[in-house]
């Protein structure tokens, strides 16, 4: 737990989370609700979830099906950081 703001930020830093906010008063003012604080992924999201034990006790136990699975999940993560730029707009 020593690390945990370490491994927030290596979160962002890869897409694997993303930081926003949403304040439904600022429709009031005539602005988005929506924030997007994250900004664009920059780091590996594989070696992100390498260091993750959840994910690499998987592409230890089953190589094949773990690489096919980090992909889905990196394009997810892809897709999903698309969205919310276009919600932020």
């Amino acid at each position: 737990m020593s690390i945990a703001q370490t491994e927030e930020k290596k979160a962002v830093e890869a897409g694997y989370w993303h930081l926003f906010r949403y304040d439904p008063r600022r429709t009031l003012e005539g602005l988005n609700p929506f924030q997007l604080d994250s900004k664009e992924p920059k780091g590996s999201y594989e070696d992100f979830i390498m260091g993750e034990v959840r994910y690499n006790s998987l592409m230890r136990a089953n190589p094949e099906r773990a690489k096919a699975l980090f992909e889905k999940a990196q394009a997810d993560a892809k897709a999903k950081y698309e969205k919310l730029v276009e919600m932020a707009k």
